[in-house]
């Protein structure tokens, strides 16, 4: 095959590492990874295959025991025994040293696996939880992945299946290590490469016919509304769908609808002059029919019957017909202007090769396939197992649209972080069937911009569009900030996207991963980290009449806490019940937090890297935070060509910012930026006490307050990037209370309850300033269990 298609990889362990025996082969790749093999006749396999790419792990210490009844190997974390027989439940056994759990942190071989979970390979006609496959992690310490009978990687870039017979093990024994298991599995089977910039925001996509005329009217409503996208997704009617029945279906199909769109390259240019990238949905299962335009050369080249029109076969074990699957399918369509593809394989796991998964086979080559031009490579397909997060994004699929299903994809996307799979996509409003629910949908959004990908889809049906004029102004309003918030967050985003590549970390991970011993961390399955600054735990439940709120409990770890949006203040180490109205979902930043956020979220601004910042500061605590920016498309980032800016936050004598100059290739970032800075909990006099410094020197700088944010807002104007501003504020302004009066007559002002009783709970709250009292007296006048508790979060949310 092409050099596109010949993956570089390093798939032999180091000798030292290896403990031979007449049938077996043990690996110490780390001491928490240990691969096991057993073959009769003793042929073991050193090639890379579908899962393992890299091998060589550096000398592992280790001690290996020889007894009577067979051997012993100690690492720093396992105890492995085994009677060097074929591999048994009595003969083989792994125990994961330390106080993991009490009897069940030891590996018998054939047992069944208890861990947190990994993913699954689809969504497809979910209506909420479904069964996940294994990860790496679990409670118990130890997981295993199975790669008996995974496909062998050829040096001409080709495949073939493993010998029969043989057992192939990976056992992770990390304890409750999750990112030491985690950082060694990207070892074991690549990293995850970084996205394009435009990737990270806004998508559009629906199954709908579309012509190129009312796309682009659809565009310019975009326009009215300010809401702005990144990328256009053209689902299967870009092609000829209604064809003569002696051709099939037309549900696979490569040849432009041309009443649709009469000049495809025009109405691609047409979207990528707008700052839209575009992907076309292919079903490839029915191979290719007579109709198609590019039938007959394709059939030539691969030696078919054309003048009997006999079809073309989609045959994916067969490489000659890989390479003419994208030379004649997929690279003229690319020279008019599509920048990746849509590969919607539904069609199950068979080819003509046992045990090769013609999903795995496509993710693998379209990927590589995408890259052969120098950009970025990126393909969207659903996850074809363990080793599929080298092939980003993951589509999940078509899901019903129900509560169920919003209520299961939080966990779903946390989860997958157990197996690296860290940019799941999923239809965000559901896809399918269901119900229309305007509130659904709102949370739906909002939830979308704490999502890996933000992709609104739906289905062709037309009452089923999320177009968010299509809703009530309340939840129409909700999509709109859902969608402008996915925006600025871009710098935010793109610098985990780095960390994420660089650091083996996916954008999303469960609560576990940081708080390991806490119990409560295992609770809260639909909460997760967003990256390193942001704890969210979202809504997807309907609110609750009366206090016009819905209530999610969440788990707040030790610590001072900050909702990025009501701007309350919260004392962490504990489970609280929160509520909130369809303005936000609970989005938390711990304090020292610095989030690097911008005003530019034109479609066109946004695919670039900024000439301006929003920089969000919460104090309380040292923080810092060190930006990354790159050319945005290429695969430079992987020869370290970016710009890297830090940013640091301290109380010391003053509470002091410092934008330290940009290092790297400043060629790639605006040569001046200009800044708006919100320092958030500090009180408003501190407006009047702020200092700028620029290089030294003191500059003018404007300064205003936010009420509610309890945030000081400066304002810098442009800066050469190779200079360092230090901003501060004398430390006695720090904020150390919420605004609870304010925000408990907001909270009763709009609640659908009797005036009397919003006046006896307000007299109360202005009479009593000692908060055990007011909540003693509150817990006696008989409040419904969701109007005293909305009023408890506010009370309680700092120490009194």
């Amino acid at each position: 095959m092409q050099e596109i298609y010949r993956v570089q990889t390093r798939p032999k362990a180091q000798t030292s590492n290896i403990v031979l025996g007449d049938k077996y082969r043990i690996t110490v790749l780390t001491e928490g990874l240990i691969r096991l093999e057993y073959s009769e006749d003793q042929i073991f396999e050193d090639r890379a295959t579908k899962l393992a790419f890299f091998r060589d792990f550096p000398e592992c210490n280790y001690r290996v025991l020889h007894t009577e009844s067979g051997i012993e190997i100690h690492t720093s974390r396992i105890h492995l025994i085994y009677n060097e027989k074929e591999f048994s439940s009595h003969g083989l056994s792994i125990e994961v040293k330390g106080n993991i759990s009490v009897y069940h942190s030891i590996w018998h071989y054939g047992e069944e696996i208890h861990d947190l979970g990994g993913t699954a390979r689809t969504l497809d006609e979910a209506n909420g939880e479904i069964p996940l496959d294994h990860g790496v992690v679990s409670r118990l310490g130890f997981s295993l992945l199975d790669d008996s009978e995974s496909q062998v990687l050829l040096d001409n870039g080709w495949i073939e299946p493993r010998k029969k017979g043989v057992k192939d093990l990976y056992f992770f024994g990390y304890g409750h290590d999750y990112k030491e298991a985690l950082k060694d599995f990207y070892y074991l089977c690549g990293q995850t490469p970084m996205l394009p910039r435009y990737a990270l925001g806004n998508w559009w996509s629906r199954y709908y016919k579309y012509t190129e005329e009312s796309y682009m009217e659809f565009m310019e409503r975009f326009d009215e509304e300010k809401l702005q996208f990144t990328f256009s997704f053209i689902d299967m009617d870009w092609h000829l769908v209604d064809i003569d029945p002696k051709y099939g279906s037309g549900w696979t199909g490569y040849t432009w609808n041309k009443d649709f769109f009469p000049n495809p390259k025009r109405f691609l240019d047409k979207l990528h002059s707008r700052g839209m990238h575009t992907t076309l949905n292919v079903h490839p299962a029915s191979g290719v029919q007579g109709h198609e335009e590019m039938y007959v050369p394709m059939a030539k080249e691969l030696g078919i019957d054309y003048e009997h029109e006999d079809p073309i076969l989609c045959d994916l074990a067969d490489p000659v017909f890989m390479e003419a699957y994208f030379k004649y399918l997929h690279h003229p369509r690319e020279e008019e202007g599509v920048d990746f593809w849509w590969i919607d394989w539904q069609q199950g796991t068979n080819t003509k090769i046992e045990g090769l998964d013609p999903l795995w086979i496509l993710n693998h080559f379209h990927f590589l396939d995408s890259k052969r031009n120098g950009k970025r490579p990126m393909t969207f397909s659903r996850y074809a197992g363990p080793g599929s997060h080298r092939y980003p994004i993951g589509f999940s699929g078509d899901t019903i649209t129900t509560w169920e299903s919003l209520d299961f994809q939080p966990y779903f996307t946390s989860t997958a972080s157990n197996v690296g799979y860290g940019w799941w996509s999923h239809d965000i409003g559901g896809h399918m069937l269901g119900y229309k629910d305007d509130e659904m949908e709102a949370r739906w959004a909002q939830y979308g911009i704490y999502s890996p990908i933000m992709r609104l889809h739906s289905s062709c049906s037309d009452f089923n569009g999320k177009e968010p004029w299509r809703f009530k102004k309340e939840a129409e309003a909700a999509m709109g900030d859902a969608l402008r918030q996915r925006h600025q967050m871009i710098p935010y985003l793109y610098t985990m996207n780095y960390r994420s590549y660089k650091e083996a970390l996916p954008l999303v991970t469960p609560m576990y991963y940081d708080y390991s011993e806490e119990p409560a961390a295992y609770m809260v399955k639909n909460q997760f980290m967003f990256g390193s600054e942001l704890l969210v735990a979202p809504i997807t439940s309907k609110r609750i009449s009366g206090i016009n709120r819905a209530k999610v409990t969440a788990w707040l770890p030790d610590g001072k806490w900050y909702d990025i949006y009501t701007g309350l203040m919260y004392d962490g180490g504990r489970m609280i019940d929160l509520y909130r109205d369809l303005n936000s979902i609970p989005v938390f930043a711990k304090a020292g937090a610095i989030l690097p956020f911008t005003d530019e979220i034109s479609s066109v601004e946004a695919i670039k890297n900024p000439t301006s910042l929003r920089l969000k500061v919460f104090a309380g605590a040292n923080g810092s935070f060190e930006l990354y920016e790159d050319d945005n498309e290429t695969c430079a980032y992987e020869k370290d060509d970016c710009v890297k800016t830090k940013l640091e936050y301290q109380e010391k004598e003053k509470a002091e910012l410092v934008i330290y100059p940009s290092a790297g290739n400043l060629q790639l970032i605006p040569e001046m930026r200009s800044y708006v800075v919100e320092l958030i909990g500090f009180q408003q006099a501190a407006k009047e006490r702020v200092t700028v410094m620029v290089a030294g020197k003191e500059v003018k700088a404007s300064a205003s307050y936010d009420v509610k944010k309890q945030a000081v807002v400066i304002q810098i104007p442009k800066v050469l990037v190779r200079q360092e501003i230090r901003i501060s504020i004398d430390i006695a302004y720090l904020q150390k209370e919420n605004r609870v009066f304010e925000s408990c007559f907001e909270f009763l002002n709009q609640a659908e309850i009797s005036f009397v009783l919003k006046e006896q709970i307000f007299n109360l709250i202005k009479k009593e300033k000692r908060i055990p009292i007011l909540i003693s007296e509150m817990s006696t006048i008989g409040l419904e269990e969701n109007l005293y508790g909305a009023l408890m979060e506010i009370i309680t949310a700092k120490e009194f």
